[in-house]
């Protein structure tokens, strides 16, 4: 165990300096409006659901109890309490899935009616909060997941109904459903597809994504391995090289 544990050190090590990934300064959400100079900020959690946070809960939540993952939901309830309390715009992907519709190479995860696909326990109480806008999405990328059949984006119009022009996001996992929202919404600012936004911010110590070690991943055939840390670091690296600024604190 102990050589395991150095192992993984000494790569992210050596992934930190072949990588590295300096944060952004700061983010101060000011009790005017949110963000700094009266800009409205908006909050994003994307996916922090029992089928992916709560221990045993289904085929992708964690098998044990995951630091990484207990901090983000933590940091997850804490803002959005601060924001619904203070009554600025919040916006949550929930991952849901028909059991006809599968979505591979994932197994069957967060199926309608199953529990997996809501809220973790900690933030329940979002369902009945008038200042929550809540979207169920059946694939991996919430601004794709957003779009209706008549071509409307509920996130496009959440981001327009309240000026929005800074997006914090949270969730789960960095560097699958927070990366890719995080590429597609700066994508469409950079087209002119969500006025008025003009940042995407992703918190650090909000953000988590799962761990599966090489031993295991030998084990299971045609599965990738996925060290947590380590994708964690690439996830956040590949949204600031999108565009998207990374912050390890919000000042409030």
């Amino acid at each position: 165990m102990g050589s395991d544990a150095s192992s993984a050190a000494d790569a992210m090590g050596v992934l930190r300096a072949a990588v590295p990934l300096q944060a952004d300064a700061d983010l101060v959400l000011a009790t005017g409006g949110g963000g700094e100079r009266g800009q409205v900020v908006g909050l994003v959690l994307v996916d922090v659901s029992n089928g992916f946070c709560t221990v045993g809960a289904g085929n992708l939540a964690p098998v044990t109890p995951n630091k990484q993952i207990e901090k983000m939901v933590d940091e997850a309830a804490r803002l959005a309490k601060v924001f619904c309390e203070r009554n600025w715009p919040v916006f949550a992907f929930l991952d849901t899935h028909y059991p006809d519709k599968p979505e591979p190479p994932f197994p069957p995860h967060c199926i309608i009616g199953s529990g997996e696909e809501n809220f973790v326990p900690a933030l329940e109480w979002l369902e009945k909060d008038p200042n929550v806008t809540i979207r169920r999405k059946d694939c991996i990328d919430g601004y794709l997941g957003a779009f209706e059949k008549d071509g409307s984006n509920v996130f496009s119009d959440w981001v327009a109904k309240f000026q929005i022009k800074t997006v914090l996001v949270l969730g789960i996992c960095t560097d699958f459903c927070v990366l890719d929202f995080a590429s597609s919404a700066l994508a469409a600012r950079n087209i002119g597809r969500v006025p008025p936004l003009e940042d995407v911010v992703i918190y650090s110590e909000g953000c988590a994504t799962y761990n599966l070690p090489v031993e295991v991943a030998r084990s299971m055939q045609g599965t990738l391995a996925h060290p947590q840390d380590l994708m964690h670091h690439m996830g956040l690296y590949m949204a600031k090289s999108r565009g998207a600024k990374v912050v390890d604190r919000i000042i409030i």
